[in-house]
């Protein structure tokens, strides 16, 4: 059969009369060169949908097909507004752009104007997902099957992570990671197999030329991807170059500081949640220097502070943080076969620093009280069951290797330690078990036994 032969489809009505649809498909086909390798197309019944007759389906985008509820989070209406403007910037033909760096598809979310707003991992498009566009993950697995992914981690489950990540983050107030919720997006410039665009394009064609017959599919375009969307950032830059630049050019004394405040707290979150991917190129400084007034006179630049100065208007100087990139934490067992996967900022001068009595008046005592760290594992169940393949044994697993991480840092915090001295501590695993009382009433308690790692991976520096 040619590409550009016509094809009949039988469409069923509500009506016990037949449609015949003849050369609708063929153009389509005909008018695609590569007919995307199609030689046969069989019959297709497309039965009438549920939907109420009061709803107007060619209102909705063509690209579109999501739940309209599904993207909406009542208790954070900013959220929702931001996720909302990027399905509009979609829905013109404003699509994400997929990001060059890294070994996933993750793509920077623009608004209607054309504004970055935010950063979108799909799952399918995870380092080990079946979509991933990065040919080098794919060399990886076909050359080095042995050394395939991390062992600690459960596969293809990032996208939660990075969500998590941000949980963990506002429960502790420790403020540096940008908003992150799992939502679900479609775009044309996301990696989908050629299956799904070739029905794409075939229902797109019926639905132009038959629009009675188009409203009863269930999805016009492409179907909808889930993963993490994070806020996107101004103003930061990657913490090597600022690190760099430290190093030449010193912090002044109170920025310093306000700068090791800032470093502990990317600390408390790493080794909460265990993060196995936390390289100086992962995690991002601002650095906003201060407005000085400046004259130039005779050539030399002349630095002065007038009476006519409105001191209101001179902009403080500022320094923060921002974790990202937390895709690859909350693993259901320690590192423990080839590589350690070590905190790279052990090895920065800040990481010699005993943890300051900031830090340990805002986390103290939240993570000394039990029913704030089961709450914790709760609210975290809630968010990773959402995934098709959540499995609650594993689950509970890296709630265990969570709970061995917070008993590690509260002692740590209260025997004033330093971040370096923390990741020299012996890996804990903290399992929690549901015992029965024997007696009158059987009651249920919980109870937690505390085991170290007996085993240690091969590679300790990398």
């Amino acid at each position: 059969m040619s590409a550009g032969e016509a094809v009949p489809i039988l469409v069923s009505t509500n009506s016990d009369d037949r449609v015949l649809v003849h050369s609708v498909l063929g153009q389509s086909l005909a008018s695609d060169s590569s007919a995307e390798d199609i030689s046969l197309v069989p019959e297709v019944a497309f039965e009438p949908t549920l939907d109420s007759p009061g709803i107007n389906r060619e209102s909705q985008p063509l690209l579109g097909g999501l739940d309209v509820s599904y993207n909406q989070f009542p208790d954070d209406p900013t959220f929702s507004d931001l996720v909302w403007q990027a399905e509009v910037a979609i829905d013109n033909g404003i699509f994400p752009e997929r990001i060059s760096q890294g070994s996933s598809g993750s793509y920077f979310v623009k608004n209607p104007t054309g504004k970055i707003i935010g950063v979108f991992k799909p799952k399918d498009e995870e380092p080990y997902g079946r979509l991933n566009p990065k040919w080098t993950k794919w060399m990886h697995k076909l050359c080095c099957p042995c050394c395939f992914g991390r062992s600690c981690l459960i596969p293809n489950q990032g996208y939660l992570s990075e969500a998590a990540a941000n949980l963990v983050d506002a429960k502790l107030n420790l403020h540096i990671v940008p908003k992150t919720k799992v939502v679900k997006l479609v775009s044309e410039t996301f990696n989908y197999p050629r299956i799904d665009r070739q029905k794409a394009r075939m229902k797109r064609a019926i639905m132009e030329q038959f629009p009675n017959v188009g409203l009863r599919f269930n999805r016009i375009g492409l179907p909808p991807k889930i993963g993490s969307f994070q806020l996107f950032v101004d103003g930061y830059k990657d913490a090597d170059y600022w690190l760099r630049r430290f190093e030449v050019e010193p912090l002044p004394t109170r920025m310093a500081q306000k700068f090791q405040l800032q470093f502990e707290r990317l600390v408390v979150l790493d080794y909460i949640i265990r993060n196995t991917d936390r390289g100086n190129d992962n995690w991002l400084i601002k650095y906003d220097q201060p407005s000085i007034v400046s004259n130039n006179v005779n050539g030399i630049t002349q630095m002065e502070a007038t009476d006519t100065v409105d001191w209101n208007l001179v902009q403080l100087p500022e320094i923060t943080i921002a974790a990202i990139d937390n895709g690859l934490a909350f693993p259901y067992k320690h590192p423990d076969s080839w590589r350690a996967y070590p905190y790279h900022w052990a090895w920065l001068p800040q990481a010699k620093v005993p943890f300051s009595r900031e830090t340990r008046e805002l986390v103290l005592p939240l993570l000394g009280d039990m029913n704030f760290v089961q709450d914790l594992c709760d609210d975290l169940h809630l968010l990773f069951k959402q995934d098709k393949g959540f499995d609650r044994g594993l689950f509970e697993r890296q709630m265990s290797v969570m709970r061995g991480q917070i008993l590690n840092l509260t002692q740590a915090l209260k025997d004033g330690k330093s971040p370096v001295q923390l990741v020299q501590m012996p890996a804990v695993v903290v399992e929690k078990r549901v015992e029965k009382s024997q007696g009158q009433h059987t009651s249920r308690f919980l109870s937690f036994t505390q085991r170290f790692q007996d085993k240690s991976p091969f590679f300790s520096w990398c």
